[in-house]
């Protein structure tokens, strides 16, 4: 790997500079990435590229699934639950048995087994695509919360499906209890081992003497000790990270200092930006092998195979989204739901255009062994690659450069958040400075006279200006001032619990300006 050092270094270079590129012309990166991929791939002399599925399951999956889950808002992941979880799993079933009836029908030599196999490996959306092509279109707040959601569940699902499919496509036999028992164990074994180590992780940043470094240092750590700790046990290792990510990013202001939230965040946004360029540049480049395994295979015939799959793959979506809507409709009526109306048909549309296939799919067809048991060569498995590329090419593609179309020529309805942006932080900024207030004159009101700073701050808070501005010199006043700081992040943190609609991006916006803050006092103590 070391002679073609240059090239990699090249291919890190250049997946920077198509990322500039894609946020300039406003078009999501992987398409860009996988097109390059591919454009390089024919190059003559360009070293093969061998891509190992245990690479991306160990290496790149752990640390890009917890990044997500830090990410995401566990108050929306609750408010939409019944939608995310019905999408992240039952709609994952439907459509890895569509696949399976269709491959079984239509496509010469699929069992019902190859073809739930082939299902599992393509029924999960990919996260980053999707993430990535949401960042240049605005969406309503829920229809982002539900997607973001989906996609750390997914992936746990489908690979959940792909093991039993590869179990009946390699043996023949399906025991339906056995099968029952290890999809239970798969499930509440990854939550419960992930929150087991995440809590263990939590009192290693509380107890021991860390700083910043060590706690980045931990957070890196973490998501492998999950990932590998349930995968020994047999049980989702996906379901690890994500439980164990989504506990630790809930619980981040109880153990991380606010240096440490900082620099977290930072290092994590920058490596995983980093693994996810490399990964959608992997899946162009690695064309060359995955069309040499076809052989004798008519690639046109193959190609067809993979146009249809995608129809499939797409259709299954949408109705799945219109089915969404029609059954909240009839049991809004029976049990609680998160919002009885009706979010449109635009909705649907949306959530059932955003299925963008990615590197979970291709990590999962290329870990299928090239033999059985007995030594005979693992039935379709050439084909099954080839087809999973297809669909993640065609995904990428079609969907992706469309999508943005699609939003804005059907713009979803969006009955979350009236207010503007602006208006409400304009609204946090008011009450953050009455808390302030509150605080000084209920705590600290003898000490006004004493410190000018703290009278100068007291009179800032009340103008509503920054305290940015402020020169520190005292010790009792930089305490002081820490106080009123944790006073206000307590305020936003239950703020944010308390208010469903509220945008919980905009809260954690505020809650970095105050670790900010926090942190300029450190420096200047």
């Amino acid at each position: 790997m070391l002679k073609d050092f240059e090239f990699y270094l090249f291919l890190v270079f250049l997946i920077t500079m198509l990322i500039m590129l894609a946020n300039k012309i406003k078009v999501a990166y992987p398409v860009l990435l996988v097109l390059t991929g591919l454009v390089i791939s024919f190059i003559p002399g360009v070293p093969p590229i061998k891509i190992e599925p245990e690479l991306l399951f160990i290496i790149f999956l752990p640390p890009l699934l917890y990044e997500a889950a830090w990410s995401t808002s566990w108050k929306e992941l609750w408010r939409w639950r019944r939608i995310i979880f019905s999408f992240a799993f039952v709609v994952v079933f439907f459509t890895a048995l569509s696949v399976a009836v269709f491959a079984n029908y239509f496509i010469p030599g699929f069992s019902l087994a190859l073809g739930f196999l082939l299902g599992g490996i393509v029924s999960p959306p990919d996260a980053v695509s999707a993430g990535a092509i949401l960042k240049f279109v605005k969406v309503p707040k829920r229809l982002a919360s539900i997607l973001e959601g989906e996609s750390l569940l997914n992936d746990a699902s489908s690979l959940i499906i792909f093991r039993f499919a590869m179990i009946a496509a390699a043996t023949g036999q399906f025991v339906w209890h056995e099968a029952a028992g290890s999809f239970v164990w798969m499930c509440f074994g990854g939550l419960g081992i992930g929150l087991c180590i995440a809590y263990v992780f939590l009192k290693m940043h509380k107890i021991l003497p860390t700083d910043a470094n060590i706690d980045i240092l931990l957070t890196f750590i973490a998501p492998f000790s999950m990932y590998l700790a349930a995968e020994q046990l047999h049980a989702s290792g996906v379901l690890a990270v994500v439980t164990g990510g989504l506990f630790l990013s809930y619980r981040s202001h109880d153990f991380l200092s606010s240096a440490s939230r900082i620099r977290t965040v930072t290092v994590w946004e920058s490596f995983c930006f980093l693994l996810n360029g490399i990964v959608f540049m992997l899946i162009g480049l690695d064309l060359p092998e995955i069309v040499s395994g076809l052989g004798d295979t008519d690639i046109y015939t193959a190609i067809g195979y993979g146009i249809a799959v995608t129809v499939v793959l797409i259709i299954v979506r949408i109705l799945a989204g219109y089915g969404a809507l029609i059954t909240t409709l009839i049991m809004r009526n029976f049990i609680t739901v998160a919002d009885p109306q009706s979010p449109g048909w635009q909705t649907p549309l949306i959530i059932g255009w955003t299925g963008m296939r990615g590197v979970v799919s291709l990590a999962a067809a290329l870990s299928i062994p090239l033999t059985l048991d007995d030594g005979s060569p693992f039935p379709q498995r050439n084909m099954i690659l080839f087809i999973t590329f297809i669909v993640i090419l065609l995904t990428l593609l079609l969907q992706g450069l469309t999508l943005p179309f699609l939003l804005k020529r059907f713009p979803p309805v969006d009955r979350d958040f009236i207010r503007s942006a602006k208006e409400i932080d304009y609204d946090i900024l008011n009450n953050l400075a009455k808390v302030a207030i509150d605080k000084i004159r209920s705590d600290y009101a003898d000490k006004v006279e004493s410190f000018p700073a703290l009278k100068d701050q007291l009179q800032k808070y009340e103008n509503q200006l920054s305290s940015s501005e402020i020169i520190l010199n005292y010790e009792e006043y930089r305490r002081i001032y820490i106080d009123i700081l944790d006073t206000q992040r307590n305020w936003l943190i239950n703020k944010n619990r308390e208010e469903l609609l509220l945008d919980e991006n905009i809260i954690r916006k505020h809650l970095r300006l105050l670790d900010l803050q926090e942190e300029r006092l450190n420096m200047k103590g």
